[in-house]
């Protein structure tokens, strides 16, 4: 697997965070628009796997071959830079600042709306044969998702949009570990098999992703889904997204750099236990 020790791989993370921020607007909506395509795909093929074989975990099983493939390829998700390029501000390189940061998020949020949206408008049309025909059960279940998570926690009130943040909060945990799982082995292999893992994880116990539910709920809304715009917004996309970041940030970023960049002083020992001791 050719293990990279966290010291070497968290430097990796600061400088690939850094490296992001200084990125040509083109090049970031390029990548961020391509990931959002691919991971939407891959939510469609995780669904129609859970309808047909009539199991969400092997749908959840199947589903980080999205994920493998866009970071495979470079591409960015707002998730991942959520996680990583704070960290270059917090470890003062040059020239990065706050606005730089806002602005790589922005530019990421846009592109990969715009591929999730690309995605969501060729299923729909694919589905319905043109907007012709009932989607099926994988169309109908797709669609039906948008109605449980927009007007069920909207239910549930602001106990309902604090649930939602929390698991956006932890949906970014596991999916901030994938992206770094990506970073901790130079073989294929070795970062395929790390970035699985917490994907399949965070898929599986259904928390919420933002670029996921870029697909999911524009496609549910195509699919004349009984919520509109604003349910979207309000009581799913806002929350997640506040969600995803405080979850990749604070419980993998920082966690990390912490510990193995910015690490404590070395505790100094007692003469007693001084090995040159008398």
């Amino acid at each position: 697997m050719s293990y990279i020790m966290p010291s070497e791989f968290v430097t990796k993370m600061v400088d690939t965070g850094e490296s992001k921020i200084y990125m040509a607007t083109r090049d970031v909506l390029i990548r961020a628009f391509m990931a959002g395509a691919i991971l939407s795909l891959a939510a469609v093929f995780a669904v129609t796997v859970a309808v047909q074989t009539g199991s969400p975990l092997i749908g959840a099983m199947l589903f980080p071959v999205g994920f493998c493939m866009l970071y495979l390829m470079g591409f960015d998700l707002l998730t991942g830079v959520f996680m990583l390029t704070p960290l270059a501000l917090l470890d003062k390189r040059p020239g990065v600042d706050t606005r730089g940061i806002l602005r790589n998020w922005g530019w990421v949020f846009l592109g990969n709306f715009a591929g999730a949206l690309t995605v969501a408008v060729i299923m729909a049309f694919v589905f319905t044969y043109g907007f012709n025909t009932e989607p099926g059960v994988v169309g109908d279940r797709i669609a039906a998702i948008g109605k449980e998570r927009t007007l069920g926690y909207a239910e549930h009130g602001v106990a309902g949009w604090f649930t939602i943040f929390l698991r956006g909060v932890l949906c970014n945990w596991m999916v901030s570990m994938g992206v770094v799982g990506a970073m901790i082995s130079t073989t294929v292999q070795g970062k395929v098999l790390a970035m699985w893992m917490p994907i399949m994880l965070f898929f599986y116990m259904g928390f919420e992703h933002s670029i996921v539910n870029m697909f999911l709920f524009p496609f549910a809304l195509l699919m004349g889904g009984e919520f509109g715009i604003m349910d979207y917004f309000v009581w799913n996309e806002i929350p997640t997204v506040l969600g995803n970041l405080v979850g990749g940030l604070s419980f993998t970023g920082l966690t990390l750099y912490a510990t193995h960049v910015r690490t404590a002083p070395k505790r100094t020992l007692p003469e007693r236990f001084n090995s040159n001791a008398v």
